[in-house]
């Protein structure tokens, strides 16, 4: 259970501005290398797109780029002095200043710079049409970061009354990616984007942003070149099963990682073959993905909760367009059965997702048990007695996930509901958005792993109106409100005041339907050492620097 309240983080941000990077090393006797498997695909090096943020990228990215934060074993936000610091200079409205460490240089030999700050916000804030950015939360928020191009110091200055309480998610491990790339693409001065984002230079904003839309994708024959890494670790080469293979990165300014060379590996079907063969060092992966896993005596397993809601997210468009026809698949989909086969209470929560704790009771309560267990003449009433077909898609191979499918087919046929598996190895957001199913069955933001930043005022942002990761294409105003207040409120009686005001709405349209809180299974090499796992969509490999491995 994951107890912390959900501004524990925010706590932790501000502890970390004078802390340092403390981690566990190992001292000697390390393999060379290690095998590391993770929950998803490896399809994009930019893990704060819409489908970047769903995959595995930031499993293993969080140590190739790096941030001012990064998410520890709890999904703390915890401050990264080797990368900078952040300094709090105003609180109304909200001033922030960043300073970048003068050592802090890219693979490519080029400074890490505010420049990159700019890019990020500018991405990541909905100001901009063109970037797919997964998220604005925090970053539409933003008023301004003040960066002279080149520079190492920026001043980020928040919207009157939009104090973002987690700001210390934000310009965090995996969220900046490097500027003078594009500049490069573009044929331009490496000071050009942040020139061409100041100006409000729209023509070229529109270059930018689909340049920052696919320039990192992962491809077996990519050009290292625009992949360099801020990080101890540095992409090499890209293989084509997917697995993308990270060595140290010679210009990395802090402790050198302990191993030299990591293959990450997107999780297939053969786990239990490979981990039967001692293929695989460390594999973090949804519980029950694999099936049944059958452990040799030299691993061990630790099962724990992800800060990632699994859940039902219903398409946009199709035949579950009218809300009377998601509140009809909800009430025949037997929730309290899904749940007890993972082996986990019932997750009702949308809007504080992250925590566990008597604020959560007010979505409980605007529940009422309506939508627990499988109730299909309820659900046959909703529609008039007329059939409904619906196509549901997973990320596969998933054990679990296919038998939820299953579960819920089985259910919901008396109603008069046809659900069919459409699942696949490339179904994700896109294959959503693109009318290709009509139920995604994924983790926060579409994700197969956690999928959530470990902030309940950031990933509440899947449901605000126009936010990338929003697949349902859900609108309205009165929940964007709740979202919008949430994110600035701390005092726990407001708080559930507007968990109160938005949940029976959120009941009521049904744009999701949440069904557990994903467990995850992480399997270790008992001659691995410091590897532990993280509820959030950054996994295990939130200290790959530090992990070793005995031969």
């Amino acid at each position: 259970m994951i107890a912390r309240p959900r501004r524990a983080a925010v706590l932790a941000a501000l502890i970390s501005l004078v802390g340092g990077f403390v981690l566990s090393a190992c001292a000697g006797g390390a393999a060379d290398e290690i095998d590391y498997a993770v929950d998803g695909t490896l399809i994009t090096y930019n893990t704060t797109t819409v489908a970047g943020a769903a995959s595995a990228g930031p499993q293993a990215f969080a140590r190739v780029l790096t941030g001012f934060t990064y998410h520890g074993p709890e999904g703390q936000v915890v401050g990264d002095r080797d990368f900078g610091t952040i300094a709090v200079v105003g609180r109304t409205p909200l001033v922030l200043d960043y300073q970048i460490s003068d050592d802090a240089v890219y693979s490519d030999g080029k400074p890490v710079t505010c420049d990159d700050m700019v890019l990020a916000w500018a991405a990541q804030s909905g100001r901009f049409p063109g970037f797919d950015a997964a998220s604005r939360a925090g970053y539409g928020d933003v008023a301004g970061v003040a960066c002279a191009p080149g520079q190492k110091k920026a001043r980020v200055t928040f919207a009157q009354d939009r104090g973002f309480v987690d700001f210390g998610q934000l310009f965090a491990a995996t969220a900046l990616m490097p500027s003078h790339v594009i500049a490069d693409e573009l044929g331009a001065g490496d000071g050009a984007v942040t020139t061409a984002l100041q100006a409000g230079d729209l023509p070229m904003i529109d270059r930018i942003a689909q340049l920052w839309n696919t320039t990192w994708n992962l491809t077996p024959n990519l050009d290292l070149r625009r992949f360099p890494s801020s990080g101890p670790y540095k992409l090499s080469s890209v293989g084509e099963d997917g697995a993308v293979v990270l060595v140290a990165n010679d210009k990395w300014w802090g402790a050198k990682p302990v191993t030299g060379k990591i293959t990450v590996w997107p999780r297939g079907a053969d786990v239990q073959d490979r981990v039967n063969a001692n293929d695989y060092d460390v594999v973090d992966i949804a519980a029950g993905s694999s099936g049944t896993l059958n452990l040799p005596g030299d691993y061990v397993r630790t099962d724990s909760p992800s800060a990632g809601i699994e859940q039902l997210i219903f398409a946009p468009s199709g035949p579950l367009l009218n809300p009377a026809a998601r509140r009809a698949m909800a009430l025949c989909t037997p929730r309290d059965q899904i749940a007890h086969n993972a082996e986990v209470p019932i997750a009702n929560s949308r809007l504080n997702p992250t925590a566990e704790d008597s604020i959560t009771a007010a979505e409980s309560a605007a529940e009422g048990g309506q939508f627990s267990t499988s109730n299909p003449v309820a659900a046959r009433d909703v529609l008039g007695g007329n059939p409904l077909t619906v196509r549901v898609g997973y990320q596969s191979p998933n054990a679990r996930l296919a038998a939820t499918v299953g579960t819920i087919a089985r259910s919901c046929q008396p109603a008069g509901i046809t659900v069919q598996d459409a699942s696949s190895d490339a179904v994700g957001p896109q294959t959503l958005r693109d009318n290709q199913i009509d139920v995604l069955l994924a983790s926060t933001g579409g994700a197969a792993g956690s999928g959530s930043t470990g902030s309940s005022a950031m990933d509440a942002y899947d449901l605000y109106g126009g936010n990338g990761n929003n697949l349902s294409g859900y609108s309205n105003e009165q929940v964007d409100g709740v979202i919008g207040a949430l994110a600035v409120t701390t005092d726990p009686k407001e708080l559930a005041r507007l968990l109160g005001e938005g949940a029976p709405v959120l009941w009521g349209d049904m744009p999701t339907l949440p069904l557990y809180r994903q467990q995850r299974t992480l399997l270790t090499s008992e001659k691995m050492t410091a590897v532990s796992s993280n509820p959030t969509r950054w996994g295990a490999g939130w200290n790959m620097d530090r992990w070793a491995l005995t031969r």
